[in-house]
């Protein structure tokens, strides 16, 4: 079964309102805006507030027959009133449990409090799942906790895999779809989010693991500008040891090959590919990757060479950020304590793959821990020693302690020190930094024996913000330390949107002790979030020297 990015949609399918009290009523609420008409539903949040959730609204024209692999189209106008009362699909992925999946699926989900006088700040989430899965459902990103702030939530899908990111490197597939889908959601959240009750000028977008690349190349594309005031990165950077492409040939071409399809060139894989079902593309995932489950990465952003299209990233972000080209936002950078520690367990506990990233290091370790072929083999050793003191792999606790953190580093630690790091040097706005420590009742990997959680890994800090209730079970108001930090979590969010400063105001007593700075280059300083949060500094860099040594910055 695909690992912890695709567990989030194949764990069991549970349509939203199977999880807040039955199906669809008729006589949800109405919200008329500049594009049409929505017929919404109710929904309650884990503190019993009434809401109105609009979901499964289609954002932009589905992206089928010719419209596959070309740039989404804004829906600016609704004929007739959109039925916006249950989940629209996820994108075409590798499902189990007749998981709905369909191409057509750019839609979002909104949720409100309606209109309270006031508009309220908006946050936009795009969601986690390497580019290739999981989606902005209820059912792994609800509104449980979140909305018991006034804040107005908007969830988004994406296209996802070689339908939302097929790059050829020409005018056949300059690439970058499913960013470009991203941005039609915030233009129609700029067209009609007032009429849900949210304030189109204070707009927060939020992203984890791929969502939070997508979020930093927000502040840096030109297709962005205007559409949002603040940022959160969670747990994912495109600055990193990775030089960010112009294009994807060989996964298109990889792609082509899994279908039967012709690469003799752009437009043959192109044409051939769109004679496949959206099925079939989404369920070829597994032959896309290389060693077990890696490269976690597949499809990345490319700089797109101009062909007269909208162009959505035109420079690499490290130059955007070092020009000062960046659309200045307050921000919020995060990663977690273990992040893919898990990942080790997954090598050392099987004897096939423990032997072959034993026997074939050279060739494992630029696929798992994405090393430029040019400096492939030397960084092999040097993370080897570093991380491994060297030694041969075996299964045991302090192996498995060095390969995790190498996991961990290679796929997010050392993104978030670049960037959180260029952010404090470069940006003029207010950057904070954040590690997830805690350890709760519930996380995205437990013990197969204890069946307890054992590490803060990635994706832990989304349950304490949304119900994932495909996964996990909502938790419930109560004195518990997992309770607690929802209400610190969500003030946390709540303040940021507002203010884009996440410390306490009168109104979020939860948070009253926090005192969180803001980092700077001579004083690094983050918060630990665990029971109780405390600041610190100079986050993992003993670990990141060999990775600055071994891929520093150009001049």
């Amino acid at each position: 079964m695909i690992q912890l990015l695709v567990l989030l949609v194949m764990a069991a399918a549970s349509d939203a309102h199977r999880q807040h009290g039955g199906a669809p009523s008729t006589d949800g609420p109405l919200t008329t805006s500049p594009s049409g008409t929505f017929r919404g539903s109710w929904m309650t949040t884990r503190k019993g507030q009434r809401i109105e959730a609009y979901r499964g609204v289609r954002y932009a024209e589905p992206p089928v027959g010719e419209l596959r692999f070309k740039p989404p189209r804004l829906i600016t106008q609704y004929k007739d009133v959109v039925d916006a009362t249950q989940e629209g699909p996820a994108c075409p992925q590798p499902v189990q449990n007749d998981y709905p999946v369909d191409e057509d699926c750019l839609r979002l989900n909104v949720y409100t409090h309606g209109h309270k006088g006031k508009l309220l700040p908006v946050i936009m989430y795009m969601h986690a799942g390497g580019f290739y899965s999981v989606s902005g459902r209820s059912d792994v990103a609800g509104p449980d906790y979140l909305l018991d702030r006034d804040v107005v939530l908007v969830t988004i899908n994406y296209r996802l895999g070689s339908l939302g990111f097929l790059s050829t490197g020409d005018k056949q597939a300059p690439g970058n779809n499913g960013f470009k889908d991203q941005v039609m959601a915030m233009r129609w959240i700029q067209r009609n989010i007032a009429a849900f009750g949210g304030d189109p000028n204070l707009v927060t977008i939020t992203g984890y693991s791929a969502g939070s690349f997508s979020v930093f190349l927000h502040m840096v594309s030109p297709m962005s500008k205007g559409l949002f005031h603040r940022a959160i990165s969670m747990s994912g950077s495109p600055v990193s040891q990775i030089v960010i492409p112009e294009h994807q040939r060989h996964l298109a071409e990889r792609q082509a090959r899994l279908l039967g399809v012709s690469t003799d060139s752009s437009k043959a894989i192109v044409d051939g590919l769109k004679t496949k079902t959206a099925k079939e593309l989404g369920d070829s995932l597994l032959g896309m990757f290389e060693f077990d489950y890696d490269p976690v990465l597949l499809w990345v952003p490319v700089v797109e060479k101009d062909f007269g299209q909208e162009r959505f990233l035109t420079m690499q972000p490290l130059d955007a950020i070092r020009q000062g080209k960046m659309h200045q936002v307050p921000y919020i950078i995060s990663q977690t304590k273990d992040e893919f520690f898990w990942k080790a367990f997954n090598v050392l506990r099987n004897e096939t793959l423990l032997k072959t990233m034993n026997e074939e290091w050279y060739r494992i370790a630029p696929i798992s821990f994405y090393l430029s072929p040019n400096t492939a083999r030397h960084a092999a050793d040097r993370l080897k020693e570093a991380y491994l003191g060297g030694k041969e792999l075996v299964n045991d606790t302090k192996t498995a302690d060095g390969l995790g953190k190498l996991y961990s580093d290679a796929i997010i630690g050392f993104g978030v020190h670049r960037l959180v790091n260029l952010m404090a040097r470069y940006s003029p706005k207010p950057v904070y930094y954040y590690k997830f420590s805690y350890i709760g009742d519930q996380s995205h990997y437990v013990d197969p024996d204890t069946k307890k959680p054992v590490g803060a890994a990635h994706h832990d800090d989304l349950i304490y913000l949304f119900g994932v209730t495909a996964s996990f079970s909502l938790i419930a108001p109560s004195d518990s330390e997992d309770s607690k930090l929802v209400d610190k979590m969500t003030a946390i969010w709540y303040n940021f949107a507002r203010y884009g400063d996440p410390n306490p105001k009168g109104d979020t007593p939860e948070i009253s002790a926090l005192s969180w700075p803001v980092i700077k280059p001579d004083s690094r300083k983050y918060l630990r979030i665990e029971k109780d949060f405390s600041v610190h500094a100079n986050l993992f860099e003993d670990r990141f020297k060999v990775w600055e040594e071994l891929y520093p910055l150009p001049n």
